[in-house]
């Protein structure tokens, strides 16, 4: 028998590509869609409200925000305001959380024998002229407050200039005073935010950008589809990092990088990490495994590399503590590692 299927938490009516989670309202934030073409799929961000029923966690779709033609393929939250990548463009979103009025639902009660109501026993009328809740006219009046999302456009720019006009990955600092973007032109573009002022414009790689970082210290971490990971600072490169160099049985364009994170260490304030991950860049029958490698977040030395599966690794998430890493592959599944070990938890 194979391995039982988990059920579903949520199934939009697009492809999914990116996906956020709000830590201060605890929404999911999830984003994709069909593109501009003339498919009958929806383009959209979704707002999910997560809750636990009876042992399960199940998710309500809260909102839906319409991004007509152009699917989101890249996003970064920062407070209450999404960057979103969309073709070439960054679209800056604000979204905002309220209680709305309390929505006043009556329901008509039946009389059972006796004039009872099936709900229960008539309720006597205290104070004389005033019914009771629930009598008098055999209607019942609840109260339902509903938080009630809404989302504003506050500005968009253009973030990539190559012939397939496709923003790869973006970022806010740790600050919220800049946003980082990376495109397929394979240039880094720092904007002042909010004014969205372009500030640094640079040539980062040969080819399209896969992923970038900020770290707490505002030190730029940049992968490529040109096998190459950079730390930079401002347009500066500071330092191009070898995660084979101490495995010689690997040679240098065997693999390429994939993805990278900065994360917390839990029990060392001080202590930062990076993580990367590096997927084969030619495809056999018998695929060789992919690679993730932790190095020191301040002195970028490798401090250990495991493999972590055949699966080709298509993006990396790391939780708040630094505990745990997420690790997504092209087919759909999710494997969490233990970071201290980069040992496989579940699957």
């Amino acid at each position: 028998m194979g391995r039982r299927r988990d059920p579903d938490l949520y199934r939009a009516p697009f492809p999914l590509y990116t996906v956020q989670v709000h830590r201060d309202t605890g929404l999911v934030i999830t984003a994709g869609g069909g593109g501009a073409s003339k498919t009958g799929i929806k383009n959209g961000v979704h707002f999910l409200r997560l809750e636990r029923m009876g042992g399960q966690v199940c998710a309500s779709l809260a909102h839906s925000f319409d991004t007509e033609t152009r699917a989101t393929m890249s996003l970064a939250l920062g407070g209450d305001v999404i960057a979103a990548g969309q073709d070439a463009s960054c679209q800056i979103l604000r979204f905002k959380e309220e209680t709305g009025k309390p929505e006043i639902k009556q329901e008509r009660k039946t009389q059972g024998k006796g004039g009872a109501s099936e709900q229960g026993p008539r309720k006597r009328r205290v104070g004389g002229s005033q019914p009771a809740a629930g009598d008098g006219d055999g209607m019942n009046e609840t109260q339902n407050k509903t938080a009630e999302i809404s989302v504003e456009k506050l500005g968009e720019v253009q973030t990539d200039f190559s012939d397939d006009g496709l923003q790869k990955s973006v970022r806010f600092s740790g600050d919220l005073s800049f946003l980082v973007t990376g495109g397929a032109d394979g240039y880094i573009r720092v904007w002042e935010y909010p004014a969205m002022k372009k500030k640094l414009d640079f040539k980062a790689h040969d080819g399209e950008i896969e992923d970038l970082d900020i770290s707490p210290y505002n030190k730029v971490v940049s992968v490529g589809r040109d096998f190459a990971c950079c730390v930079w600072k401002n347009d500066q490169l500071a330092l191009g990092l070898h995660w084979n160099e101490n495995m010689p049985s690997i040679p240098d364009k065997m693999y390429r990088y994939q993805a990278c994170r900065f994360g917390k260490v839990e029990d060392n304030r001080e202590a930062l990490r990076l993580y990367t991950v590096q997927i084969p860049h030619k495809r056999d029958r018998k695929p060789p495994p992919c690679y993730i490698t932790k190095w020191d977040g301040r002195s970028f030395l490798p401090l250990l590399t495991q493999p972590c599966g055949n699966e080709v690794i298509s993006c990396l998430a790391v939780s708040d503590s630094g505990t745990f890493l997420g690790l997504g592959t092209v087919t759909g599944s999710v494997a969490i590692y233990i970071s201290f070990s980069l040992q496989v938890t579940s699957k």
